[in-house]
């Protein structure tokens, strides 16, 4: 076998993470939108899928708000995941390539494996998630489960701190959990066609090292989720692929290549 056949061995080296500016966040977002408006009907598209699934969420649960809390922050959570056709669509023009609706559709199939290994340690974190946030309800609500407007009642009500901060600091613990190992990691999935494991590591370290443009861009996506939501869901028509365009350039900004490494396909 002559050496232009011989197989070449991989290495799997940890990508130096870089350190950003503390507004580089809001370059990230100026870039996402560049994608969008270079890219409307797809990003629009996945925009769309993002306010039906909200909308559905809120007919189906209406009458449950302790689900319904619930689901809107695994909603927000499982943003990274649901955007995987933004990031690919986001490196299709990065790469100077016509776009390509199709394949966006289908571009978790570059890391099925990893991709997959990861939505389930989301899966079970929303569950775990779910669960401390029944049993909150249940420790100060001794009457059925409230209505939306006794919900909103009961948070805005001095009489009930206690609850406010408990319920609020549960989600926070775990947003900043997800958020965490999340922020990056599928981005670099898809693009380096890792394992979930060292792309939760990426994240991690990411925040680490940029622990102020990092709390900044997690306040950014909250707001611009918020917005989507107060509409109604309708925002996030927009919002939506802006966070998922935004995303990506926050990966390539983050994420370096390891030196003596090929550029990932």
């Amino acid at each position: 076998m002559n050496a232009e056949s011989t197989p070449r061995s991989v290495h799997f080296t940890f990508p130096p993470i870089r350190m950003v500016a503390l507004g580089q966040p809001l370059v990230w977002l100026a870039r996402g939108w560049a994608d969008l408006r270079a890219n409307p009907f797809a990003s629009l598209f996945y925009g769309a899928c993002f306010s039906a699934m909200g909308l559905v969420q809120l007919v189906v649960f209406r009458f449950a708000v302790d689900y319904t809390s619930t689901l809107t922050m695994g909603f927000m959570l499982a943003g990274p995941f649901l955007a995987i056709g933004l990031y690919a669509l986001s490196r299709q023009r990065e790469r100077g390539e016509s776009a390509d609706f199709r394949a966006s559709l289908v571009a978790w199939r570059e890391n099925t494996g990893g991709i997959g290994i990861y939505v389930l340690i989301l899966t079970v974190v929303f569950l775990v998630w779910a669960r401390a946030s029944l049993v909150t309800f249940a420790l100060f609500e001794s009457r059925a489960m409230p209505t939306w407007a006794l919900f909103f009642q009961q948070i805005t009500s001095l009489s009930n701190l206690a609850f406010v901060a408990t319920f609020f600091s549960v989600g926070l613990l775990f947003a900043s959990l997800v958020f965490a190992f999340s922020a990056v990691s599928i981005p670099y999935l898809l693009d380096r066609r890792a394992d979930a494991v060292t792309a939760a590591a990426v994240s991690i370290m990411a925040l680490v090292r940029n622990p102020l443009p990092m709390v900044l861009w997690a306040l950014l996506i909250v707001l611009l989720i918020g917005i989507g939501m107060a509409t109604a869901y309708v925002g996030l028509l927009v919002t939506g692929p802006l966070i998922g365009h935004a995303t990506w350039h926050a990966y390539r900004d983050l994420v370096g290549v390891p030196t003596g490494t090929e550029t990932p396909a």
